[in-house]
């Protein structure tokens, strides 16, 4: 069990790391120049052919590690399914899509996208050229099973993304189901940015002498991210206090959080009211226009993304320098899903959050939490934004 593994990061090219010469050539045509510290470890677990739980903060290269880790093993003179990725959100599924398809460009693996909300006849119409990844969210990869769309005896690797969000309560009897149709010696790979202890029980149903590569939440650092705090008597000067932070600094790609869609539909009046380039996202949204908005705010179409926490997790937007916690999350653990949009891999970001007094509260437990300091934001703030 390798612990604390986010320090003393290796220097290994991904050469070293037993990867096959047209992945190679997709990896560095991508982009990736090193392995980072979680593809260093992970990779070679899942070279061997062993499960994996694999936890790293947010932004530390966990899509990287079990995409590259997965296509290293696809068989690609077998033409059936052979590997599925789960993810909790139609956006991861469209990410770790997007990275798969870059880094087999020199090879011969077909991929299929597998989500809620779209055609299920486009759906079966896919399944039936035998992808051999599929990637795609819980409830509809259960559903194609269920109708004997989606052949599972094949499936020699299964991965979750963000598993402890798949196997909270939400996705946790559908993810159970899923299992039943897998063989026993299919290869399980988890990775989170948090591991909870009761998620860790639960591994121990349905992997096989897991390898663990765990951070303890003491070590899940917030390096890179520089955090500040506004201190408000009342919930409804939030709105006024954006408005000023908004014509103080020069808008790069932000993000701003809330906890309600009400809050985010006024957000987004406010917004649209005051001509801000402005997109938002939720839940209730069709997977289409998710897509849309989503694909705006990563060109630059729009520069502020109002989003609940549908976005909290694992989305990577190359530019995006500012987070800002319009509400404090109720949940202590998806602090460090927000803010970790910022800062990822060696990149600086800032965080900004609005607090009440209750607010104030809940800010002082994250940073016992994380054992990280969250200051007062100084009137410069426009110098820490500066890209």
């Amino acid at each position: 069990m390798s612990e604390g593994g986010e320090k003393n990061i290796l220097t290994y090219s991904f050469d070293e790391l037993g990867i096959k010469d047209e992945l190679l050539r997709g990896i560095y045509a991508y982009g990736f120049e090193k392995p980072s510290n979680i593809q260093n470890k992970a990779i070679p677990v899942i070279n061997a052919r062993k499960d994996i739980i694999a936890q790293s903060q947010s932004g530390t290269g966990k899509t990287g590690a079990f995409t590259i880790g997965l296509l290293n093993l696809v068989d690609e003179s077998i033409k059936d399914t052979q590997a599925m990725i789960i993810c909790p959100t139609h956006e991861l599924v469209h990410q770790c899509y997007d990275v798969c398809e870059n880094l087999t460009q020199y090879m011969n693996i077909s991929l299929m996208k597998i989500i809620g909300k779209t055609s299920i006849v486009e759906c079966i119409e896919g399944l039936r050229k035998n992808p051999q990844v599929v990637i795609g969210t819980p409830g509809r990869i259960f559903d194609m099973i269920n109708r004997k769309e989606l052949f599972t005896q094949n499936i020699r690797m299964f991965v979750c993304d963000e598993a402890d969000e798949i196997l909270s309560q939400g996705f946790k009897e559908i993810i159970y189901k899923i299992f039943q149709f897998l063989s026993k010696d299919t290869q399980i790979c988890l990775f989170s940015a948090t591991m909870p202890d009761d998620i860790l029980e639960l591994t121990d149903k349905f992997m096989n002498d897991p390898e663990k590569i765990l951070v303890n939440k003491e070590e899940l650092t917030l390096e890179g991210i520089t955090q500040f705090f506004i201190f408000l008597k009342q919930y409804g000067w939030k709105y006024d206090v954006l408005l000023d932070l908004f014509d103080t600094i020069n808008i790069t790609q932000s993000i701003i959080y809330v906890n309600s869609k009400n809050t985010l539909n006024r957000l987004y009046q406010l917004l649209i009211e005051k001509e801000y380039p402005v997109s938002y996202i939720h839940g209730d949204l069709t997977s289409a226009d998710r897509l849309k908005n989503m694909n705006d705010f990563k060109s630059g179409t729009t520069r502020v993304m109002l989003s609940t926490d549908l976005l909290a997790r694992g989305i990577d937007i190359q530019q995006l320098s500012l987070v800002i916690n319009f509400d404090i999350p109720i949940q202590k653990e998806t602090y460090i899903h927000r803010i970790g949009r910022s800062g990822r891999y060696g990149r600086k970001g800032v965080a900004i959050n609005f607090a009440t007094e209750k607010e104030a509260i809940q800010l002082k437990d994250i940073e016992s939490f994380y054992n990280t300091k969250i200051e007062e934001m100084p009137q410069n703030i426009k110098d820490y934004l500066t890209v």
